[in-house]
């Protein structure tokens, strides 16, 4: 893990991550902005080139297996985080957080999401090391995940019920209304929190609680902490962006959860079995990306169920309910 090529690795890592966040902050987003959607098109493209071409720097110094490896796990986690981007959207909505301010937000988000996932996946590979049965149970939760994923019924987000807005509201005095983009504010001598800090907390949490499902998932594809770390990286990076791009069509990919389900209980079986059959990432790779543009097809092509026309006896139309008009 800490031989030179990796340390080479290690360093144009951070450097491509710690430059790109401070041009960022200061060139492109100095100003509260709303993003719009061509912005956020090429902001995304931008982050999965620059993903695909760190990919092939793996390939170059550390060979095929690592690489295909890096490329498995910045999937699931992208995929993975569709789901994140529908709680940032219920979040905003929550909270009215005026579309100019939910950048600045993201952006302190991902910062935070980077330290934390750092800290996770540093500590999860070190355990893993040391307590390798610690797989099998990561394979049980994940196939645990994915069948709750497929049989839940979509239950609504409240935000106002979540630990860290409660915590955050009796932890901080929070002002009552919002002042522009700022976290805190400075009122008759008294630093307060505002609703705007009280968003932010609420999405770190989230995001972590999302990072409790993708990071074992990326275990059951590789246990090298460079691949885990740098994957899960890339993929998160690119979630401002995603989420812009997205917003406003998210709840067209009403399969995509299904598919996500099914990735997660592959993953599952593929760690609990992997001491008696060995399945090959170019494989894993190709299993996982072909359920998840299956889900996105299917998504496009087929009504959600509870859209689709139900029939009567036989066949037939089904009837209305009173043969009246409408109300």
């Amino acid at each position: 893990m800490f031989d030179v090529v990796h340390l080479e690795l290690w360093a144009g890592f951070w450097a491509i991550i710690i430059a790109l966040l401070a041009l960022d902050l200061a060139v492109f987003n100095r100003h509260a902005h709303k993003v719009s959607i061509r912005a956020a098109a090429i902001w995304s493209a931008v982050w999965i080139g620059i993903s695909l071409l760190f990919c092939g720097g793996v390939w170059w110094l550390l060979g095929a297996e690592p690489a295909m490896q890096f490329l498995a796990g910045y999937l699931v986690e992208k995929s993975l985080s569709v789901d994140n981007l529908f709680v940032f959207l219920v979040i905003f909505t929550y909270f009215g957080v005026e579309a100019k301010y939910q950048h600045r937000v993201l952006y302190w988000g991902v910062l935070g999401a980077i330290i934390l996932r750092t800290l996770m996946i540093v500590a999860g590979a070190a355990l893993v090391a040391r307590f390798n049965w610690l797989l099998y149970i990561f394979g049980a939760f994940l196939i645990y995940t994915g069948v709750k994923l497929a049989v839940s019924k979509g239950e609504a987000v409240d935000p106002g019920k979540n630990l860290a807005v409660r915590v955050a509201r009796k932890l901080f005095s929070v002002t009552p209304q919002f002042h522009g983009e700022h976290f805190f504010v400075k009122l008759d001598g008294k630093r307060l929190a505002t609703p705007m800090f009280v968003v932010l907390v609420t999405v770190e949490l989230s995001d972590v609680m999302f990072a409790v499902d993708s990071i074992p998932a990326i275990f059951g594809i590789t246990q090298d902490a460079f691949i885990l770390l740098t994957s899960n990286i890339f993929a998160i990076m690119g979630l401002r962006a995603l989420y812009f791009l997205l917003a406003g069509i998210m709840d067209r990919f009403h399969y995509l959860k299904l598919g996500l389900s099914v990735v997660l209980a592959f993953i599952g079986v593929k760690m609990l079995i992997a001491e008696w059959v060995h399945i090959p990432t170019p494989v894993s790779l190709g299993i996982v990306f072909g359920i998840l543009t299956g889900a996105v097809l299917i998504s496009f092509l087929r009504k959600p169920p509870h859209l689709e026309p139900v029939p009567g006896k036989d066949g037939e139309p089904p009837a209305t309910s009173d043969g009246g008009g409408a109300d």
